[in-house]
């Protein structure tokens, strides 16, 4: 009986090892999505009523934690009945954050006349008006597919594992990551209440802080935003350019032709992404214009049956 406990706790210290070694290289493989998960999260959250960033980051977070209990046994159950099909939701996946990417941008091309009306407006919102709620399932949907990558890639980094190692990985970088991601988000958007505290402190040089996080705020804001808004089309080129074989290997002609003027090191990786966030605008462009033609020819055929 004793032999037999023993034997009990040196497999579970085993598996725990082998969790623990495992969560530390995937957490190095999904590190360039977390933080793109960063700039997409804090992006949607700015804008909302000081009174009700905290509570629009945790509904975030709490449908961050749902889509990983979601996600983690459906990628197992996948990864073992059907593992061809992975790729192809990681494209879909990849698309959507492009189109999602390509109507931001329109969007602001042709409101922006109505920028600082449609800013007012949000700062006067409350924690249940449908703006909010709409910004918080736009944040959810996004990370969904922002969890899924991470979800996958950490899933390639056990698949040889057993069962238990990859269900313990997997829980710990989800959790990992969601904590990390909401917990930087709530503190970059309650920066500007640290700075208001320190310009009311006595010390003069807390005021000085203070005025330069109050005036730095706006500025790192709209970095975020548009952060947030080239990460959906570096995100979701890179999906589909590395699981569409020909495109990858066309980005990879596209940088080896680039060799000659940026040379080797940083700018040939800069070049990289350049080229992937193409792929995004690409991809996002095409899916907005299939969308806009399968939303005229819907109109089109509810207009002959009336």
């Amino acid at each position: 009986m004793a032999s037999s406990l023993l034997l009990l706790l040196d497999d579970i210290t085993s598996v725990l090892d082998d969790v623990a070694t495992m969560t530390k290289v995937a957490a190095k493989k999904t590190a360039g999505v977390l933080g793109d998960d960063l700039a997409l999260n804090a992006k949607q959250v700015s804008g909302v009523h000081p009174d009700h960033e905290l509570a629009v980051v945790w509904a975030v977070a709490r449908g961050s934690l749902f889509n990983k209990l979601v996600l983690i046994p459906a990628a197992i159950a996948i990864s073992s009945l059907a593992p061809a099909l992975i790729p192809w939701l990681l494209i879909a996946g990849g698309s959507f954050l492009c189109f999602e990417g390509v109507e931001k941008i329109l969007h602001s091309l042709l409101h922006r006349g109505t920028a600082a009306l449609t800013q007012a407006s949000a700062a006067e919102a409350s924690p249940g008006t449908t703006r909010e709620a709409a910004r918080i399932r736009g944040a959810v949907r996004t990370d969904f597919i922002l969890s899924a990558e991470i979800v996958v890639i950490t899933l390639g980094v056990v698949a040889d594992h057993p069962l238990g190692t990859q269900v313990g990985v997997l829980a710990a970088i989800g959790l990992a990551m969601t904590v990390g991601v909401y917990g930087v988000v709530a503190g970059i958007v309650k920066l500007d209440d640290v700075g208001a505290w320190l310009v009311s402190s006595g010390s003069w040089r807390g005021q000085l802080l203070g005025r330069g996080i109050l005036l730095a705020m706006p500025w790192l804001m709209r970095a975020l935003s548009v952060g947030g808004t080239a990460a959906m089309f570096l995100v979701g080129g890179g999906i589909v350019s590395h699981e569409l074989t020909w495109v990858h290997h066309l980005l990879e002609e596209g940088q080896h032709a680039l060799l000659p003027m940026v040379g080797e090191g940083p700018l040939a990786s800069t070049a990289g992404l350049f080229l992937e966030a193409g792929v995004g605008l690409a991809v996002g462009g095409a899916m907005l214009a299939a969308v806009a033609l399968a939303r005229r020819v819907a109109t089109a055929f509810r207009g002959r049956g009336r």
